[in-house]
């Protein structure tokens, strides 16, 4: 049996990740740094174990890897958001964001990729970066630039572990109707006006996400690395379709 650990799975689009993954036969480690989160979130799934750590602590993710055993997927998905203007926002919030999101990521890629190193046998690792890592998003504070600096990082990891058979890709989520996305889609009158701007006409599902990781982990994407692939209804592409031009120029279908 093929194993996954997915960080931040308690809930939202980690839980999804881990649900999708126990579906697909894999045991799978629940890891969150709240405990009460990642053993609900483990009971309700089949062939999962809850793993308590904070992703910025290398100590406790190392703790979680010698419960769990080294896995043949790692899973980064633990992510915070701190919203606000660059000019106001607390630098406490902006280094938050940056300490989790990225180094975070780092800390804990770094220690299952070492693992994989020693066991010899390969592995793959996905981190969740973001729309907002190709595209700004006004008053989102760090966020954005972390997920970007996550995506470069994705390639750099990738290039460094190829050649211990270590595939390391990333996944950007679109307008997700889950985790950070839930409270901004909560507001109906939002909620219709952002899934009016998406060329497939509906928001994303937390599952829609989690397929695409696991075929990111799995042996279908066997010479796929480096990669950050969108899950976003192709919104992030679709600017210049939003922008006016004169009716003379627009055809009928």
């Amino acid at each position: 049996m093929k194993s996954m650990i997915v960080t931040g799975a308690g809930a939202g689009i980690g839980r999804a990740i881990a649900e999708c993954a126990a579906a697909a036969g894999y045991r799978v480690g629940v890891l969150d740094v709240q405990a009460a989160t990642a053993r609900a979130a483990a009971a309700a799934i089949p062939s999962a174990e809850p793993l308590i750590a904070n992703v910025t602590q290398e100590a406790e993710i190392e703790a979680a890897l010698d419960a769990f055993g080294t896995p043949d997927v790692w899973v980064n998905n633990a992510g915070i958001v701190r919203f606000g203007a660059l000019a106001e926002i607390a630098l406490s919030d902006f280094r938050a964001v940056v300490d989790v999101n990225l180094t975070g990521s780092f800390v804990a890629a770094r220690a299952a990729a070492k693992r994989m190193i020693v066991r010899g046998q390969g592995g793959a690792i996905v981190n969740v970066t973001s729309m907002n890592g190709v595209v700004p998003g006004s008053n989102a504070g760090a966020y954005g630039a972390t997920k970007a600096a996550l995506a470069l990082l994705t390639q750099q990891m990738a290039i460094e572990w190829g050649r211990f058979g270590i595939r390391v890709n990333a996944v950007a989520p679109g307008l997700i109707d889950a985790g950070m996305g839930a409270p901004i889609l909560a507001d109906p009158e939002v909620r219709r006006a952002r899934e009016s701007k998406v060329p497939l006409g509906r928001l994303g599902s937390a599952a829609d996400v989690a397929r695409v990781v696991l075929f990111l982990a799995s042996d279908d994407a066997a010479y796929v690395t480096g990669q950050n692939l969108l899950v976003d209804g192709g919104v992030t592409h679709s600017i210049i379709a939003q922008l006016p031009r004169p009716a003379s120029m627009e055809k009928t279908q």
